[in-house]
């Protein structure tokens, strides 16, 4: 293949020469064959056109034609020529038959003067040196149009192979694609276009050659048209979920750059496809959904209101447009009586905003609500109340598993969760009328080795080397009578520490147990005991009594050994009987008073 520019040969994938660096356009491929024989063809008519016939030429002429020297006079030509009389081809009048010598001057013109050189008479010779007057144009324009016809008709024959070979290319599909690929490549993005754009026309809806049309405007840096042809893509009918997903994933990126979260926002709500709102759907800001639809209801209604996406719900409650500055939701909206108008929207992480959207509820309570429990079902690490939101009128409570009655343990006041696993039942019972049981389940664990009982036995320790009692029964006195310590709950008592709180008890063996008023904590880390107590407001109050202890706990010591050594023990290492109380007090051991005052509510937490 040639330059048309320069005329230099070149490769025949090249768009442009090498040579002078010349745009070569896009023109038919020809086979190299058939080009050759064109050219071959055409050079052949060409020479024939241009080269004078033989038989055109007078004999005269001829010989000059076939002589470079000077042409010959007109004596020789006599001499040369009769009309009478030719020469056979391929003899000279020197080697002609006989060795006969050419005719002298004399006879040529004796000869031809009567006939040879005759003029303006029919029949007659022409002059000498010229042919036949008109004969000679005739003979050539008789064998000049065979040639010209030849040279028209392949003339014609080329321009319809080329006409033919182009209309081939520009139909063809597999010829525009490899041009523009060719084009891509080598950085004429303008002609790649127009071979993309072409092969488009040949077959619409080609998603690939969309993308491909697209990606050269793109490397042109021109995103308008970029943008069209990507948004051509996500409404093509013939487009597939991996192609979709793709446009859509351009899209995003070029409205992101732009900081046009809000053109996202629209598109991928106007697409309607889950699983592209799924994908992306930190962009989408779509209306909250409300769990209940709007109406008539019996009974208090827990409306839950969700959103795709992260970002936050704003409400409200009277029919008015929320803002920004409204109540945000982050719990469910309790319905209890009453006619409600609820508006709502979302504010995505973007700050793109969604609809706002209203329902209208009529709640008629005919039913006795179940408690609001402030602490859900759940396992913890620190102590905790279990108290009753809405109030704790009318509101009974099991621990046991079992529905409450009003034969249950009525709800006074916070309720320290049990260690362990535990399950709480409240229900609200109003003249007789059971309402809606409400079930818990709680798990309380400490980071602890000391356990509720070793906290009584350190308090029934306590009060033994007091004196308080004389046996770790209880007893302090022969009447059987006996105080005893039962552990009741874990608390965190003014914001020092955990204790275990431990109650006691008198027991006469003719009246039933009953609590003395008495309380203890113990630490549930350490075991550091303290007395309990309760002012006439309320407050707590932790005594250490550690000390005390351990002097006590050396005085008893010491009142033993000495007791061991005044009454010996049997020949089976039993001591006597043990001293009564009264007898202590006689020999000023330390008493130990006991506390009258009352301590109402101290089951609840200290």
């Amino acid at each position: 293949m040639k330059c048309p520019n320069c005329g230099e040969e070149m490769a025949e994938d090249r768009l442009y020469c090498e040579h002078c660096g010349e745009d070569i356009h896009i023109v038919p491929d020809f086979e190299p064959e058939l080009e050759r024989n064109l050219e071959q063809s055409i050079s052949a008519i060409m020479e024939d056109l241009q080269e004078p016939s033989d038989s055109l030429q007078p004999p005269g002429r001829m010989a000059a034609a076939a002589s470079p020297e000077k042409p010959p006079s007109s004596k020789n030509a006599a001499q040369e020529y009769s009309p009478g009389r030719q020469s056979q081809p391929g003899k000279t009048a020197s080697n002609s038959p006989g060795g006969k010598q050419p005719l002298s001057n004399k006879t040529a013109q004796g000869s031809l003067s009567g006939k040879a050189l005759s003029c303006g008479k029919a029949g007659t010779a022409a002059p000498l040196g010229k042919p036949p007057a008109g004969k000679g144009r005739q003979v050539r324009r008789k064998n000049l149009l065979p040639k010209i016809l030849l040279g028209v008709m392949a003339f014609f024959v080329i321009a319809v192979i080329v006409f033919v070979r182009m209309v081939y290319n520009y139909f063809s599909l597999d010829y525009q694609v490899g041009r523009a690929e060719q084009y891509a490549a080598a950085g004429k993005y303008d002609s790649a276009i127009s071979c993309y754009s072409r092969a488009l026309e040949l077959d619409r809806g080609n998603v690939e050659l969309t993308f491909s049309l697209a990606e050269m405007y793109l490397l042109k840096n021109n995103k308008v048209e970029y943008e069209y042809f990507l948004r051509e893509i996500i409404h093509s009918e013939t487009v597939t979920s991996e192609q979709l997903e793709r446009a859509y994933g351009k899209l995003i990126v070029i409205y992101r750059d732009r900081g046009d979260y809000q053109t996202i926002n629209d598109m991928l709500l106007a697409s309607e496809n889950e699983t592209l709102m799924s994908t992306y759907q930190s962009y989408i800001a779509r209306a909250p959904e409300f769990n209940l639809n709007e109406g008539y209801y019996t009974g208090v209604q827990p409306l839950k209101l969700t959103a795709l996406g992260t970002g936050r719900i704003y409400f409200t409650m009277d029919g008015s447009m929320p803002t920004q500055e409204s109540e945000q939701y982050t719990a469910p909206i309790i319905l209890e009586n009453g006619d409600y108008i609820i508006t709502a929207y979302f504010v995505n992480d973007n700050g793109v905003a969604s609809e706002k959207v209203s329902k209208e509820y009529h709640i008629q309570n005919d039913e006795i609500p179940a408690p609001q429990i402030s602490v859900y079902s759940g396992e913890y690490y620190a102590p905790i109340n279990i108290e009753i939101l809405d109030g704790g009128e009318d509101v009974y409570y099991t621990m046991d598993g079992s529905d409450p009655t009003v034969s249950s343990t009525p709800y006074s006041g916070p309720i320290p969760m049990p260690l362990g696993n535990s399950i709480f039942k409240f229900v609200r019972i109003v003249d007789g009328v059971t309402g809606t049981v409400d079930e818990m389940h709680y798990r309380l664990v400490l980071n602890t080795d000391l356990t509720p009982q070793q906290a009584v036995d350190l308090i029934t320790e306590y009060s033994l080397v007091t004196g308080k009692i004389y046996d770790k029964a209880g007893h302090f006195d022969d009447s059987g009578a006996m105080y005893y310590y039962e552990y009741q709950h874990v608390a965190n008592i003014n914001q020092v520490a955990d204790f275990y709180v431990i109650a006691e008890f008198f027991q006469d063996p003719d009246v039933a147990s009953a609590k003395t008023g008495n309380y203890f904590a113990v630490d549930v880390y350490n075991g550091t005991r303290y007395k309990l107590q309760q002012d006439n407001r309320k407050r707590y109050k932790l005594t250490e009594i550690e000390k005390e202890a351990q002097a006590a706990a050396e005085i008893y010591a010491e009142r033993n050994a000495g007791e061991a050594g005044e009454t010996g023990t049997d020949s089976q290492g039993q001591s006597e009987e043990p001293r009564t109380e009264t007898e202590s007090r006689e020999e000023g051991e330390v008493q130990f008073q006991t506390e009258t005052e009352s301590h109402e509510g101290v089951e609840g937490t200290p």
